[in-house]
C-alpha cells in the first residue's frame, strides 16, 4: 500500500487547516501515523488519493446504511440540483420529510430542521430551558452532543459537583449550569436531582452512546430516567444523531420502548449530506419561534438538496423494514467471526454490539460507562487499527468511536474482514 499522495496532502493541509484536518479525530493521533485522504467511495469501499481500496466500517459515521454513493440517493440529489441548490425559503419537500419523521419516530410530534447535530442539541437544550423556565441540565460522562460550549464539560469532584470547562474558550459561567453524571448510574441522577431541586430543565443522553466506543444501556436504565423526569418535571432528551433510523425505523427509543420528550437527529436524515433536526412533543415544540418565544434560525435549514437525499433515504427505510433484519444479520455474522478469532488467540477483549453498530475493546472487563471504556488498552487498539488498515480494512481511527455497518457488506466481504482481523491480531501479539 502506497500512501505518498496522502502524506503530501496532509503536509500541505497543515499549512492552511488547524492540524491539517477539519475534524480532530481524522488526524489519526489516537492510532498513530498520518490520515488517509479519500478521493471517492462506492458501496462498501472507499478509495484514497493513491488509489488504494479499503473495505470501510465507518460509513461516514453512520448515515450510509445502504452503502456509499447509492444510485437512488445520487439520482435524488442530481434531480433536486436541477431546480437550484439553495433558496432560503420554504419548500414542499420540507413538509414531506417532517411528516415522515413524525410518523416514524415515537417522540416526535413536531420537528425543526437544522444543519448539524451540534445545532440540534444546542437548540433542544435552549427549548427545554424555555419550556421549563429552568437553567440547569444533566449530561452523561463520555456522551458527545456536538461542540456547543455547554456540552464541553468535564466532571468535578463527586457526583453532585457542577462541571468545569473541558476546553479553553468555554467559560465557567457556561459550565456552572451543566451537571455531569456517569452513564448507567441511576443513583447518580437521583443525587443530582436532589441537590438541584426544581432547577433542572433537561437530561440529555445518547440512549446508546457511540462516542466512547459503543456502550449499551443497562436493563431498566432508560426506563428509570423516564420515571425520574416524569416525577420531577424534567425534559428527557434522547440524542439519536447516531442511532436514529439505524437501530430501528424509530431509533433506539422504538427498540427499547422508552419515549423521550425531545429527540435530536442527524446524519441519516440527510442521506449523507449535512443535516440535523430536533423535535418532540407538540407542547414543547410550540415554544420555538415563530410559534413561540424561543429563538432559533438557520439560513440553510431545510436545504433542498439535503432534503431530497434524506427524504429518499427515509422513504426507502420506511418501506423496506427488512433492511433492519439484514443489518442485524450482517452485524451478527461479523461479530461472531471476530469473536472466534479473539478467543482462539487468547486475547482479553470485550465486544459491545447492537444491530449494525459495534466496538471492540481490548479488555476482559465489562465496558458500561466512560470510566470502564477508558480502562481498555488503547495502545493495542492503535496497533490493531494500523494492522487492519494495512490489510485494506478502514476502521474508525479511535478506540472511542463506534463502527457502523451497511447492507453493502456481502458474505464475501465479511469473510475478508474476519480473515484480516485474525491476521492483524496475530501480527500485534
Amino acid at each position: 500500500m502506497h500512501i505518498t499522495r496522502s502524506k503530501s496532502l496532509f503536509e500541505k493541509a497543515k499549512n492552511f487547516i488547524p492540524g491539517g484536518v477539519n475534524s480532530p479525530v481524522r488526524a489519526f493521533r489516537a492510532v498513530g501515523g498520518d490520515p488517509i485522504f479519500i478521493k471517492k467511495a462506492d458501496g462498501a469501499f472507499i478509495y484514497d488519493e493513491d488509489d488504494n481500496e479499503f473495505i470501510e466500517l465507518i460509513n461516514s459515521w453512520g448515515p450510509m446504511i445502504l452503502g456509499h454513493n447509492h444510485p437512488m440517493i445520487k439520482e435524488a440529489v442530481i434531480k433536486a440540483m436541477e431546480n437550484g441548490t439553495s433558496f432560503g425559503a420554504p419548500t414542499a419537500r420540507e413538509i414531506e420529510i417532517a411528516e415522515l419523521i413524525t410518523n416514524m419516530v415515537p417522540s416526535v410530534e413536531k420537528i425543526r430542521m437544522v444543519n448539524s447535530g451540534t445545532e440540534a442539541t444546542m437548540s433542544a437544550i435552549r427549548v427545554a430551558r424555555g419550556f421549563t423556565g429552568k437553567d440547569k441540565f444533566i449530561k452523561m460522562e463520555g456522551h458527545y452532543h456536538g461542540h456547543g460550549d455547554s456540552f464541553l464539560i468535564s466532571a468535578g469532584s463527586g457526583a453532585i459537583t457542577m462541571g468545569a470547562p473541558d476546553s479553553p474558550g468555554v467559560t465557567k459561567g457556561t459550565a456552572k449550569d451543566t451537571l455531569l453524571a456517569p452513564y448507567n448510574d441511576l443513583q447518580a441522577i437521583e443525587n443530582l436531582v436532589a441537590a438541584n431541586k426544581n432547577e433542572i430543565a433537561a437530561i440529555i443522553l445518547e440512549p446508546v452512546p457511540g462516542n466512547m466506543g459503543l456502550v449499551l444501556p443497562k436493563e431498566r436504565y432508560l426506563e428509570g430516567l423516564r420515571k425520574i423526569c416524569d416525577r420531577e418535571g424534567i425534559v428527557l432528551i434522547f440524542d439519536e444523531v447516531m442511532t436514529g433510523f439505524r437501530l430501528a425505523k424509530g431509533g433506539a427509543q422504538e427498540l427499547f420502548g422508552v419515549t423521550p420528550d425531545m429527540t435530536t437527529l442527524g446524519k441519516i436524515i440527510g442521506g449523507g449530506l449535512p443535516v440535523g433536526a430536533y423535535g418532540g412533543k407538540k407542547e414543547i415544540m410550540e415554544h420555538v419561534s415563530p410559534a413561540g418565544p424561543v429563538y432559533q434560525a438557520g439560513t440553510l435549514s431545510g436545504n433542498p438538496i439535503a432534503m431530497a437525499a434524506g427524504l429518499t433515504m427515509l422513504q426507502y427505510l420506511n418501506s423496506h423494514p427488512e433492511t433492519y433484519l439484514e443489518l442485524n444479520q450482517i452485524g451478527s455474522k461479523l461479530i461472531t467471526g471476530i469473536s472466534n478469532s479473539l478467543s482462539k488467540l487468547g486475547l482479553k477483549y470485550t465486544i459491545n454490539h447492537i444491530g449494525s453498530m459495534y466496538s471492540l475493546f481490548f479488555t476482559d472487563k465489562e465496558v458500561f460507562d466512560f470510566t470502564s471504556a477508558k480502562n481498555s488498552d488503547t495502545s493495542l487498539f492503535g496497533k490493531y487499527f494500523q494492522a487492519m488498515l494495512k490489510r485494506g480494512i478502514y476502521l474508525a481511527p479511535s478506540q472511542f468511536e463506534s463502527l457502523f455497518l451497511s447492507i453493502a457488506l456481502t458474505d464475501d466481504l465479511i469473510a475478508k474482514i474476519i480473515q484480516a482481523n485474525e491476521e492483524s491480531l496475530k501480527e500485534i501479539l
